[in-house]
Order: structure tokens, then sequence, then C-alpha cells
């Protein structure tokens, strides 16, 4: 069974700086795509972040390019979203999700972890 469960998520000030994880189970990262996504409250999700299977090759919104980096560790089959020069708007819950590379869906998703950014 395929599992995903992120961390790192927390208050920070504007223009900080968070890292959040995601440990996946049950299924090997250099395989599959993962993506970041997050929701804020009254809002949709969005697409943040992905990176392709065994190529590596990353894809950002264009609200975090610049600002956020997408890796991940295929030795501890964990993907990370480094998050700098944080913004109030970057508040949300922030989701990790992995699916079959160069289908453009995900068929797993991680429970969330939340951040807030004060002004």
């Amino acid at each position: 069974q395929v599992q995903l469960v992120e961390s790192g998520g927390g208050l920070v000030q504007a223009g900080g700086s968070l890292r959040l994880s995601c440990a996946v189970s049950g299924r090997t990262l250099s395989s599959y795509a993962m993506g970041w996504f997050r929701q804020a409250p009254g809002k949709e999700r969005e697409f943040v972040a992905r990176v392709w299977g065994s190529s590596g090759v990353t894809t950002y919104a264009d609200s975090v390019k610049g600002r956020f980096t997408i890796s991940r560790d295929n030795a501890k089959n964990t993907v990370y979203l480094q998050m700098n020069s944080l913004k109030p708007e970057d508040t949300a819950v922030y989701y990790c999700a992995t699916g079959p590379r160069g289908s453009g869906t995900y068929d797993y998703w991680g429970p969330g972890t939340q951040v807030t950014v004060s002004s």
C-alpha cells in the first residue's frame, strides 16, 4: 500500500523559510512523478511544483518560481519542498502526491501539512 506523510509545516514570518518533507512508502520515487500542491482557505487546490520520475525534470507554478525548490532523495524515498522568501499568500495546507510518470495525474496523496506565513 502506498502511503505519503508530509512534515515540516509551521508558522513563519514573511521573508522566512521552511522545508517540507514527504516520506513515501510502497512506491519507488525514481519511477514516478511527485508533486506538491496547496490549498488556501476558501480556494481550490493548486499546483505548486513537480519532479518527474527518472529524469528529475522539475516544473513550478509561476507564483513560486525562483522561491521554491523541489528535490528528492531516492535513497530515503523522500521528496522535499524548500520554500524561501515566504509571503502571507503562501499560507495554505500543503500536500504531496505521487502518480505515474508522464500521466499528469496523481493517484496517492498525503494528509497535508499546514504552512502559515505571518505579515
